[in-house]
């Protein structure tokens, strides 16, 4: 990795916290796609799950008063389940996997009946929202997509979503590094002490800026805008997945 790449990635970091800020989605994916471009799998998937970490603990304290414990506690439940089960498997999914696993599931989600929208507050949903994002973290390397779309069937309010979202992605990248953490560490390692400052710092810009956007939106245009972008972005990593598949790197 160069100078001039380390430079744009922090770059990208201040716009994916940022949009990440807003929606409680989105900016990973963002960041997760401009480091695949540059690093191997495991080592984006562990650089990406640390700046991830900066921006959902900055941004669950921005917004703490407005987080679902509840909910947080029961998707952590569901998630270490998984995780346990997980411990037994090493595996490293490969770029087309990833791009393709974290497009097409939105959509089949999207797919199901209104009466059986997964929304994350209904009785027993958590759990399984929890493993199932989990395994997807730890197979596919992002569930977030996933885990927007539980959120987007609640009718849970903006701030609520975001700072919920917040707290339980947060333990999840902290799982990833965990879990990915001794597969990427080489690669890794490689990564100047200056960079990991930056990539955080701008981060913590990023998640800083946004809530300025949200308390100016309404619950409608929260929701209108979050499907938007679950959509315009799980469609951008079909393609992507797509194209690799065919012109494989």
């Amino acid at each position: 990795m160069t100078t001039g790449v380390l430079i744009f990635i922090s770059a990208i970091s201040i716009l994916s916290s940022f949009v990440s800020g807003i929606f409680g989605m989105a900016g990973g994916q963002i960041l997760l796609a401009c480091l695949l471009l540059f690093l191997p799998v495991a080592s984006s998937l562990v650089v990406f799950a640390t700046v991830q970490v900066a921006a959902g603990a900055w941004r669950g304290w921005l917004w703490r008063k407005h987080v679902n414990w509840t909910l947080t506690w029961k998707y952590i439940a569901g998630s270490l389940a998984t995780y346990i089960l997980m411990r037994f498997v090493n595996f490293v999914p490969s770029k087309p996997m990833v791009y393709l696993g974290i497009g097409l599931m939105p959509f089949a989600a999207f797919a199901l009946p209104k009466s059986f929208a997964p929304d994350i507050t209904r009785r027993g949903v958590v759990y399984f929202c929890g493993a199932i994002v989990m395994l997807l973290q730890l197979t596919v390397g992002q569930g977030g997509n996933i885990l927007d779309v539980f959120f987007q069937a609640s009718p849970l309010d903006r701030k609520t979503v975001v700072a919920t979202k917040a707290v339980t992605q947060l333990f999840s990248q902290v799982v990833r590094i965990f879990y990915f953490g001794a597969i990427g560490v080489e690669a890794v390692m490689e990564i100047p002490a200056w960079a990991w400052g930056c990539f955080l710092a701008t981060t913590i810009l990023g998640t800083s800026l946004a809530p300025i956007v949200l308390h100016r939106m309404t619950d409608g245009d929260f929701r209108k805008y979050t499907k938007t972008i679950i959509i315009i972005f799980s469609a951008i990593y079909v393609a992507r997945g797509l194209w690799l598949l065919a012109y494989p790197e």
